[in-house]
């Protein structure tokens, strides 16, 4: 078993976190870190579409497009360069999503490997602090109960928790598995900040942003742009009311598919949000219409791009592309969709923080 960690003198003298990010996207977990006072220095994922937005808004932290399971615990060493070290890692979530467990996801998914590279590179690198953020479905499989033993093993002591993000400020009915490891001491996740009567609401989060029609983007901002809609989908969305569904609708704009019987599950599919409540939970898809509950409260569309980046707590003025590029509904819906919601990364990083000014002077060497 390895040996408890201590803080030698010098990491004591500026207790500044060092952290490298595994599958790091378009920089949702970095970003919410480097807000709680982390000092991120790379962050590591093979899909190049996140290396514009990840250095463009969390300089100097850079991008490496990598593949993790390449990936050497000495590598990462170099990164931290002295200072307390941080490895997170939120490894893609798809195999574990109640979306993939109902459409029967595939045993021998590569992505189910991930969470197991995840541990190596912790037992090759011995970071002082480990976090990961991941579907609550994770908690039902081995592959996480394995990734505990491995904490164990190396002595790590850890907290995890399935959080619901209204309860940290974050406008959206997101609820997230989050795990917060330690060699130095016991981590806790901070408390909830927000009461069911203090949620951010649809309302709050995007309620000043312009006006658009389907189909339309914002002169100042290109990111505030709203999907075309056909002929009929615009008419299911004139007849559809918040928080309802198709089942609203004359029956002419009723699909087929919702008129048999196993279409009555499909209740939130071509909905509007409620303005007074949190948003749903935002995917790779929420910029379109038809894909769930992602239809504007008020105006006769689905949700823009920049309002999903709003609803996973990206700054307004995030850029996802260059100003000479159209986003590309797709590629930016995908990096919005996949991110950690940067307030949550936030909340991750003050634990942390919180956590090693709680160690004080009794652990150093």
């Amino acid at each position: 078993m390895a040996k408890k960690k201590k803080l030698t003198a010098g990491q004591k003298a500026s207790t500044q976190i060092r952290a490298v990010d595994l599958f790091c996207g378009a920089g949702g977990l970095t970003h919410g870190l480097l807000s709680a006072g982390i000092d991120v220095r790379v962050g590591y994922d093979l899909d190049k579409a996140c290396a514009f937005p990840y250095e463009e808004n969390n300089a100097p932290a850079r991008f490496e497009s990598r593949d993790v399971s390449l990936l050497t615990g000495g590598e990462l060493c170099e990164q931290w360069d002295g200072g307390v070290s941080l490895l997170a890692g939120c490894a893609p979530c798809q195999p574990f999503s109640q979306y993939m467990q109902g459409n029967k996801a595939i045993k021998g998914d590569n992505k189910w490997s991930l969470l197991t590279e995840f541990a190596r590179l912790i037992r090759e690198s011995s970071p002082d602090l480990v976090t990961m953020e991941n579907v609550p479905n994770l908690v039902k499989h081995r592959v996480f109960h394995d990734f505990l033993s491995t904490l164990v093993e190396l002595d790590y002591e850890f907290d995890y928790q399935v959080l619901e993000c209204p309860r940290y400020g974050i406008p959206q009915s997101r609820n997230r598995l989050v795990l917060i490891a330690s060699r130095l001491g016991s981590p806790k996740l901070i408390d909830p900040t927000h009461e069911p009567s203090q949620f951010v609401t649809v309302r709050d989060a995007i309620g000043k942003l312009p006006e658009l029609k389907a189909g339309q983007a914002d002169s100042e901002d290109a990111l505030h742009k709203a999907a075309k809609l056909s002929e009929i989908n615009l008419k299911r969305i004139q007849n559809s009311i918040q928080g309802g569904s198709w089942s609203d609708w004359p029956d002419n704009l009723i699909t087929d598919c919702h008129k048999r019987k196993s279409g009555e599950r499909y209740y939130s599919v071509y909905g509007r949000m409620r303005e007074d409540l949190p948003a749903p939970t935002m995917t790779t898809l929420c910029y379109g219409y038809g894909n769930g509950r992602f239809g504007h409260p008020i105006q006769d569309r689905a949700i823009s791009l920049r309002e999903a980046a709003i609803f996973q707590t990206f700054p307004p003025d995030y850029k996802f592309c260059p100003s000479d590029q159209s986003p590309e509904f797709r590629t930016v819906g995908r990096l919005i969709g996949n991110a950690v919601p940067v307030r949550l990364g936030e909340v991750i990083g003050l634990s942390l923080r919180k956590h090693i000014g709680e160690i004080g002077d009794a652990l150093i060497c």
